[in-house]
């Protein structure tokens, strides 16, 4: 079983990685929980090398590894120390991180830089292969973004629609899912069912039409169907109208609605993050989890943030 290894608060982090070569050993012990491999001949052999940029070196091919190549870090031109504080604030915010109060606490000249580094690490929030959802689950869409003007229903112009799925643990809220979707049809919202959600679990839905070949797919579908019933869509599904509330007034509070369509998708990946992790008894553990899918990112450059 892995051995979890983080500090539980602000004291023990600045005390842990007082140095550059503190950063490097921690990525490395967390990159190669196992021991590190020669990626060429693997070969578990090595030696450090120890310069401004450490290198792992094997010993019997002679291939140089970097750190920090292959991750978030790759590149970067700031300490790294900078960036464990960077990962350590963002985890300790509970409402969640804006660039401009990035920007204003860690002294960054610009604010594009600030944004930039916190785009880089809602991209690594996100694990591929991540467990699905499971049980009882709650899948509803909604529109987020402004006032639309002579639009109906599920149609949007200006907004952005997302799919949103709640996993219910003893009818409490479990781990939560989003994906943004073109449409409300089924050929949107089945595939984010498949995708997200264990096959055998039970689908509780309305009874839009999008959703009406779940009964030809492995899943127990359940269908509250709001049009026919005297109650409101929030009170048939609870839950994940809670959810939607929740991320808006996130939205709205913590980054003043200024999310642009384009970049929705990486502020709900921090937001299911957060929401996913919200149990954890230090905010170290945050961080360490963090760390853990960092170093196991390809690294996101700038031109492919804003292209």
């Amino acid at each position: 079983m892995e051995q979890e290894d983080y500090p539980e608060d602000f004291e023990q982090f600045i005390v842990r990685f007082a140095t550059e070569q503190d950063c490097y050993d921690y990525i490395s012990k967390i990159r190669w929980a196992n021991g590190f491999t020669c990626p060429r001949c693997c070969s578990s052999n090595y030696w450090r090398k120890t310069n401004k940029r450490p290198l792992m070196v094997c010993a019997s091919c002679g291939l140089q590894t970097s750190i920090t190549a292959g991750t978030i870090f790759q590149g970067t031109r700031k300490p790294l120390r900078l960036w464990f504080h960077v990962m350590w604030w963002m985890m300790s915010q509970k409402t969640g991180a804006s660039a401009k109060n990035l920007q204003h606490t860690m002294g960054f000249k610009r604010y594009e830089t600030a944004w930039t580094w916190l785009h880089k690490l809602r991209h690594a929030m996100i694990r591929p292969g991540r467990d699905r959802l499971i049980g009882a689950v709650e899948v509803d869409e909604t529109f987020i973004g402004g006032a639309e003007n002579d639009t109906k229903g599920r149609e949007t112009e200006t907004k952005t629609l997302v799919a949103i799925g709640v996993e219910l643990e003893e009818k409490k809220l479990g781990r939560i899912r989003f994906k943004v979707i073109p449409d409300a049809s089924a050929d949107s919202l089945i595939p984010f069912i498949k995708e997200n959600i264990t096959p055998g679990s039970c689908v509780i839905t309305d009874g839009w039409l999008g959703y009406a070949p779940l009964r030809k797919e492995n899943y127990q579908h359940v269908v509250h169907n709001i049009s026919q019933s005297d109650e409101s869509a929030s009170t048939l599904l609870p839950h994940v109208h809670l959810v939607v509330s929740l991320i808006k007034r996130w939205l709205m509070g913590t980054h003043q609605g200024a999310v642009s369509q384009k970049h929705l998708s990486e502020y709900l990946d921090e937001y299911a993050f957060r929401f996913n992790r919200r149990l954890s008894t230090h905010r170290g553990k945050l961080f360490y989890r963090l760390m853990q899918q960092a170093v196991s990112t390809e690294p996101t450059f700038r031109q492919d943030i804003v292209s």
